[in-house]
């Protein structure tokens, strides 16, 4: 454990390394994969589903957003990262990165009005990265999330503020 690290916080640490590394090989083995790329790109997205369930499952979502938002943010940056070498004709590809997406903005929602600050930063980052990697390829799907990733924390945007409060959007008063 790292120094004023408590025993969850360095499992969570763990968890998520593990989760990182997982989806590297599935990336590598996509990457070196004999198979024609339809084939790969659907066997791909099995696999990386599965071991995202794994992990997400490791945690409550009323209870442990953070580690559950660090989950999100290693997968849709992973994803983003393989995109490159998945098949434009998979129906799975974005399919799983649209599911994938909404799960995190449901995410966002239920996490409390303060994030850490390096946690926050590093989700900021990464959709930012990711955003662009899809855009490259035509993909929309991580728009709603790239945009929330931009402000300050998910409840510094007036807008969505206003509806979870029942208030009407000031553009909209007359």
């Amino acid at each position: 454990m790292a120094e004023g690290e408590t025993e969850k916080e360095s499992d969570t640490r763990r968890a998520i390394e593990e989760l990182r590394g997982r989806f590297q090989g599935l990336t590598a083995a996509l990457q070196e994969s004999a198979q024609p790329v339809l084939e790969a790109s659907l066997r791909f997205c099995q696999d990386f589903c599965q071991v995202l369930v794994e992990h997400v499952s490791r945690w409550k979502t009323d209870e442990d957003s953070l580690p559950l938002l660090e989950v999100y943010t290693v997968a849709i940056l992973s994803f983003a990262k393989a995109t490159s070498c998945l098949s434009s004709e998979c129906e799975n590809v974005p399919l799983l990165l649209e599911k994938l997406a909404l799960s995190c903005a449901e995410l966002l929602l239920l996490l409390p009005k303060h994030v850490p600050g390096a946690l926050w930063e590093e989700f900021q980052s990464s959709m930012k990265l990711a955003h662009s990697l899809l855009q490259e390829s035509g993909s929309t799907q991580l728009c709603l999330v790239a945009v929330l990733a931009q402000q300050d924390g998910v409840w510094s945007n007036s807008t969505l503020s206003g509806i979870m409060s029942d208030q009407i959007p000031e553009t909209e008063q007359g």
